[in-house]
């Protein structure tokens, strides 16, 4: 059989099947669905958080591939050991960012702690490490987290030997695009995740006051959102 024709009867059979899905109880992991059928694990409310580095390819440009290197490896790793000690499931690693599911009765204030956390990290942990390893000339390391939440569909895409799980849904997309705004502000979530957080991850400082300000992102139709400068110590 020709490519042309395998791949035709692929995609035939993709946009014919009917879909069998299953609420998911936990993450799914790529083994837990299908690839040769129209398989999907749902989610009913899911949180996604996106943790990215700023300006990598500027970095990569000015720097050596090893302080690069290095850089992302810093930043992976806090990020990662924070996402899993607030309760967060790393699904995804892409160049350098990391991707990650809440799924529990308190995702959204988890999840919102954590971008905090990880904003602690980069300010009190990786910063000052850097710099005093490497003083002259200073690096800057900027992040952004992206955090929404939303009804998620898991399915298991790509090839034999070469697959993973795509995430359908607005919260993986809108997490993911909240860490293209301004890193000025290191920690953004939706009003939808807002809405969800409790007080302890709403409030801090003392005398207690909201630690997120409220804009309108023009981009995305003026849909409200909330930015962040705080962090949370670990």
């Amino acid at each position: 059989m020709a490519l042309s024709d395998e791949l035709l009867a692929e995609v035939q059979r993709i946009f014919r099947e009917q879909w069998s899905i299953r609420d998911a109880r936990v993450v799914p992991e790529p083994q837990g669905l299908g690839l040769e059928s129209n398989n999907a694990a749902h989610l009913d409310r899911a949180t996604v958080l996106y943790a990215d580095l700023s300006d990598s390819t500027k970095l990569v440009d000015a720097k050596a591939w090893s302080f690069a290197a290095e850089v992302y490896q810093a930043f992976l790793y806090c990020a990662g050991r924070i996402i899993r000690n607030a309760g967060g499931t790393i699904v995804a690693y892409d160049g350098d960012r990391v991707m990650a599911i809440f799924y529990d009765d308190h995702q959204s204030t988890n999840a919102a702690k954590c971008g905090l956390q990880i904003n602690y990290a980069v300010k009190n942990i990786i910063s000052p490490a850097l710099l005093k390893q490497c003083p002259t000339p200073p690096y800057a390391i900027k992040h952004v987290v992206g955090i929404d939440t939303s009804e998620l569909h898991a399915v298991r895409t790509g090839v034999r030997g070469g697959n993973d799980i795509v995430w359908v849904g607005r919260a993986a997309n809108y997490a993911a695009k909240l860490t293209t705004l301004d890193h000025d502000f290191p920690t953004r979530i939706t009003d939808g995740v807002f809405q969800k957080i409790s007080d302890s991850s709403k409030y801090g400082g003392n005398p207690k006051r909201v630690m997120w300000e409220p804009r309108l992102w023009t981009a995305q139709d003026n849909m409200r959102i909330h930015r962040s400068t705080w962090w949370w110590g670990l």
